[in-house]
């Protein structure tokens, strides 16, 4: 179980839903919203997570982001134990479970917005360049910011400062 040292989502599943994912149709088939913790979804318009048709509204950045369950399920993505994918596993390992399925999807959150993450270290990438700050990057890259929402993750100062540091950059841009 060293494998999931590294593993450090920022958000909780009920918090993710609250901000916005997956245009809201996460819980609209395969899969029943209350197998999980009733609070998840108290004060949520069923919009956020029972809606049959993606709405971009509902999304955190107000964007279409994200693949479809055929693609998925086409690129191998999915466990018979998941047919939802990552966020349902997360869901899961959130409350305690513990599956045979753990250590791939943990190295796929790693792949993506761990330390070494490709689309954590693109959107910093596009910041800088952007010349943005952190409190003004909501409009940098959403579809981005969006997909690695449905991760778990959001763009922060700290991990901005470090990506900076281990690009080489100082405070002043060099």
């Amino acid at each position: 179980m060293d494998f999931i040292q590294g593993f450090k989502p920022m958000l909780t599943p009920k918090e993710m839903l609250h901000m916005g994912i997956f245009g809201g149709t996460y819980f609209a088939e395969l899969i029943d919203y209350k197998m999980f913790p009733s609070n998840w979804f108290e004060d949520l318009d069923e919009s956020y997570f029972l809606s049959k048709n993606y709405l971009t509204n509902v999304n955190h950045f107000k964007i279409r982001s994200g693949q479809t369950q055929k693609q998925w399920e086409e690129k191998g993505w999915i466990h018979e134990d998941d047919p939802r994918g990552w966020f349902e596993w997360y869901c899961k390992f959130f409350l305690g479970r513990r599956h045979e399925d753990d250590e791939r999807q943990i190295n796929r959150w790693l792949a993506f917005c761990g330390p070494n993450g490709r689309w954590k270290n693109s959107i910093y990438s596009k910041i800088y360049q952007k010349k943005s700050t952190i409190n003004k990057s909501f409009n940098v890259s959403p579809r981005i910011q969006q997909s690695l929402l449905h991760w778990s993750y959001l763009v922060n100062k700290k991990d901005f400062e470090d990506w900076k540091f281990n690009k080489g950059i100082n405070s002043k841009g060099h």
